[in-house]
């Protein structure tokens, strides 16, 4: 099923793929690894492997069932590039993008160096929209990869996820790059983001002109420290968000470049 999302830059979950596995320090803490082990034991039959990489192969159509024009983020209990997720299926995922270009969707993941490897057979329509996380400055080379993709040549945008941001990135390469989210760590265990980590992010997305979002500041009651930052919130959506379904809740931002 696609779910609404309580995720403030998107407007539905689809999850073809459920579960995963960490590969960097900004999985530590996972928030769907905390979520399926909930939803196992309320029964969800989605999550009977709890967070073991699991393909649904009856979800895959799912999109080209939905009519109305909708914002929707891939996998957000999984990463489609996941090194178990059969070539084959991402394939199947993506032609289902392609077929569905009254949606807007958007992809993110951490195994880049994959992403790169099998982006020259994928389809690249300007309705996808291309994201890898990049939580401090070891990850860098993540950009590299997404900029390797030809998201982009049709229309598309390629962005970046400083979430869970855990360290400065002071020299975040910009180049290509269409839209920057940043959020701090929420939940147990949570890690504590610098306000001058989220500035320095600010500046350098202003001065290349890309959108800059904020997601939140996180920490263990993420909805005590809210998503403000110097008395406001900044929503910044690539440009490419005009074209969207008046009326959603990502297409309802501050201005491109706030």
């Amino acid at each position: 099923m696609t779910a609404l999302s309580s995720i403030e830059w998107t407007e539905f979950t689809w999850n073809p793929v459920t579960g995963c596995s960490k590969v960097s320090e900004g999985c530590r803490h996972c928030y769907a690894e905390r979520m399926a082990k909930r939803l196992r034991a309320m029964g969800n039959g989605r999550y009977e492997n709890g967070f073991e990489v699991t393909l649904h192969d009856d979800l895959v159509d799912l999109p080209r069932r939905m009519r109305s024009p909708r914002v929707i983020f891939v996998n957000s209990m999984s990463d489609l590039f996941h090194e178990r997720i059969p070539a084959d299926f991402i394939r199947r995922v993506f032609d289902t993008m392609q077929a569905c270009p009254q949606h807007t969707f958007q992809v993110l993941t951490k195994r880049s160096a994959r992403l790169a490897e099998l982006a020259p057979g994928l389809p690249w329509p300007a309705n996808i929209w291309m994201g890898v996380s990049i939580e401090d400055a070891r990850v860098l080379h993540r950009v590299d990869d997404l900029r390797s993709v030809p998201v982009a040549e049709a229309g598309g945008v390629r962005f970046l996820s400083c979430e869970p941001l855990i360290g400065p990135l002071d020299n975040l390469p910009l180049d290509g790059i269409s839209w920057v989210i940043v959020g701090g760590e929420s939940g147990p265990g949570a890690r504590t983001m610098q306000r001058s980590w989220v500035e320095s992010i600010r500046r350098q997305c202003r001065r290349a002109g890309v959108a800059f979002f904020f997601k939140q500041w996180g920490g263990v009651q993420k909805h005590r420290a809210g998503r403000e930052l110097n008395g406001r919130t900044y929503d910044g959506m690539p440009r490419q968000a005009s074209s969207l379904q008046a009326g959603t809740r990502v297409t309802r931002t501050l201005p491109i470049l706030a």
